[in-house]
């Protein structure tokens, strides 16, 4: 089995109903949730013109390929009516594949570790929440905190935890 942890972000309809839905969803695929993350309401990132998001993370461990694991991603994404209409636009769920154990891959439909994690702060909130002991390339992420903002990630208070 190996150790992933996937983001999940929501901005359109009932955002955490959408959370809750997804990781039910996740329950039935070939993985075992073995750790949720807090949800936090977050500013958009990369197109700003839409409303907020709630976003947070999960850890889970799976022995399906990375490659199969997005498509069970996709097909939750699919599943809840998501539609790609635009790059870093509104979506009612989306289910990215952060770190894939210590594994890296580079293929023009999957990146691992996922692009620009580094850079986004709703990521590595709900990560070093998660496992603050968590490295990526051999740092780790609460060294990758220091280096960005967290102004706009605010905590949200929820039924899930």
């Amino acid at each position: 089995m190996e150790k992933v942890y996937l983001g999940l972000g929501t901005n359109r309809g009932l955002r955490e109903e959408n959370l809750i839905e997804a990781i039910g969803l996740l329950t039935k695929a070939p993985l075992r949730i073995t750790a949720i993350s807090s949800i936090y309401e977050t500013k958009p990132w990369g197109y700003e013109e839409q409303s907020d998001f709630l976003n947070l993370c999960i850890e889970i461990e799976t022995e399906l390929s990375p490659q199969k694991l997005l498509t069970e991603c996709q097909k939750i994404e699919g599943k809840m009516g998501r539609v790609r209409e635009e790059k870093w636009g509104p979506r009612i769920i989306d289910i990215d594949i952060l770190i894939y154990a210590n594994r890296e891959v580079n293929k023009a439909e999957l990146t691992i570790p996922h692009p620009k994690i580094t850079e986004r702060a709703f990521v590595l909130v709900p990560l070093q929440e998660l496992n603050p002991n968590l490295q990526l390339e051999g740092k780790k992420i609460s060294s990758y905190l220091e280096e960005v903002s967290t102004a706009g990630i605010d905590d949200y208070e929820s039924e899930i935890k």
